[in-house]
């Protein structure tokens, strides 16, 4: 049923072709035998023929059909029908769970296998290490090859962990319990970590845009505390979501994972620091390292995870490329390219730094990367200077300071490690 307006012509002329409703009824009534009828009063004929009642310029009408009726035969048959398939789905089910029940008994065995393996590696790994200094030269090098093919071996388990079920690490067993968070295909691993990067630029451009909103438009305590909740959710999230992605074989570890629980707390910090002399002395610096760390962000994040490499929007070219949007934009496309070449995991994330892959086409990266940590360092003097002002009674400051300072000397030195380990690598390879 369904309500339309036509134009009609006079009594007993069929409506005029030009007429959508004409055509409408036209192809009703051709393609069944019965004739239709409307509220107005037209009939219309198997033969297309539209007579009206009366000669209007405007007619409403709402068009009824009879239903088809079933004879109890067909309903019968479409009763049976249905009943086969309701049979058949309950066999393809069945099968179902049995197949369910021996993926988890293969996952049981798999596990246990694995366990019992790495137990007798480190056995035998300690063994050999007790022989090592004793044996002779050919026994040396027979040491040495194993002691490789057990590093090996357990690059291998860790891949096969990645498919398999785990128990959650304290953090994901606080926040989630023990559920499983094992993603068995590489399609789901891929399109969740995918979903961690998108999550990742979309938060940095809405964050960057309220940094800039509140450093020069809203200068109100309440719009920095909704700011700061923000920051404190969006590193929560991280936090959770890289957990999930570690346990389903993502290699992301060291401080680039505690880089986010550390800033969770800094930003948990600000967001109890209450208003008043002191704060506003620390604010607009704040406010401005957040937004070079969140232009940063955004071009290193701009890159979607696909074959096609993006246009980074012209309006943060104009207002300066800074790190995290830098990092993240070439960072995704390095990524891309050493995925292709088979030279990086598929799970492997981008980070608020630098590390050894990206040292191909990313080292015009590090004056950056060296210039926010320096601003860290910045910020840590200054609240340092401002908690032994006079005016000063709020603990956040001097917290916030040994904070920036921790920040400040993981960022630099893990970035430093990483250069100097590439300049070691590169002597060795010329000589």
């Amino acid at each position: 049923m369904a309500r339309i307006r036509a134009y009609s012509a006079a009594e007993g002329d069929p409506l005029r072709p030009s007429s959508w409703l004409s055509r409408l009824l036209r192809a009703h009534a051709m393609h069944r035998d019965t004739p239709t009828f409307c509220r107005s009063g037209c009939l219309v004929g198997g033969d297309g023929k539209v007579t009206s009642p009366a000669s209007v310029a405007v007619v409403t009408a709402t068009v009824f059909t009879a239903p088809d009726i079933m004879s109890v035969q067909r309903c019968q048959e479409e009763w049976q029908e249905l009943d086969n398939e309701f049979r058949q789905l309950q066999e393809t089910h069945k099968v179902y769970r049995q197949k369910l029940e021996e993926l988890n008994s293969l996952q049981s065995v798999c596990s246990g296998c694995i366990n019992k393996h790495k137990r007798r590696l480190a056995d035998l790994k300690y063994n050999l290490q007790r022989h090592k200094h004793s044996a002779s030269l050919g026994e040396s090098d027979l040491i040495q090859q194993i002691d490789g093919t057990i590093k090996e071996r357990h690059n291998v388990f860790f891949d096969m962990e990645a498919y398999l079920p785990k128990k959650n690490g304290l953090y994901l067993n606080l926040v989630l319990g023990n559920v499983n968070v094992t993603l068995l295909s590489n399609q789901a691993k891929f399109a969740y970590k995918d979903e961690y990067e998108k999550f990742k630029l979309y938060l940095t451009i809405i964050l960057l845009l309220g940094a800039i909103a509140c450093r020069f438009v809203l200068h109100y305590r309440v719009t920095d505390e909704v700011f700061n909740f923000l920051l404190v959710w969006y590193y929560c999230t991280l936090t959770i979501r890289e957990s999930v992605l570690i346990s389903n074989g993502s290699r992301i570890k060291g401080w680039w994972v505690s880089h986010h629980y550390v800033s969770t707390f800094l930003s948990g910090v600000m967001l109890t620091w209450p208003n008043g002399l002191i704060y506003q002395m620390f604010r607009n610096q704040f406010l401005a390292f957040s937004i070079y760390q969140k232009k940063e962000s955004i071009i290193k994040g701009s890159f979607k995870m696909r074959r096609k490499r993006p246009t980074v929007p012209l309006t943060f070219w104009r207002h300066g490329c800074c790190v995290q949007f830098l990092q993240y934009y070439y960072q995704s496309g390095c990524l891309y390219r050493l995925r292709a070449l088979g030279e990086r995991n598929h799970l492997d994330l981008t980070v608020e730094g630098f590390q050894s892959w990206m040292w191909r086409g990313l080292t015009f990266l590090l004056p950056f990367l060296f210039f926010g940590h320096f601003w860290q360092l910045y910020n840590a003097i200054t609240l340092f200077g401002l908690s032994r002002h006079e005016a000063c009674k709020e603990w956040q400051v001097f917290v916030l300071a040994l904070t920036f300072l921790l920040l400040f000397l993981g960022n630099f030195l893990t970035t430093l490690k990483v250069v100097h380990t590439k300049f070691q690598k590169n002597k060795l390879k010329k000589h």
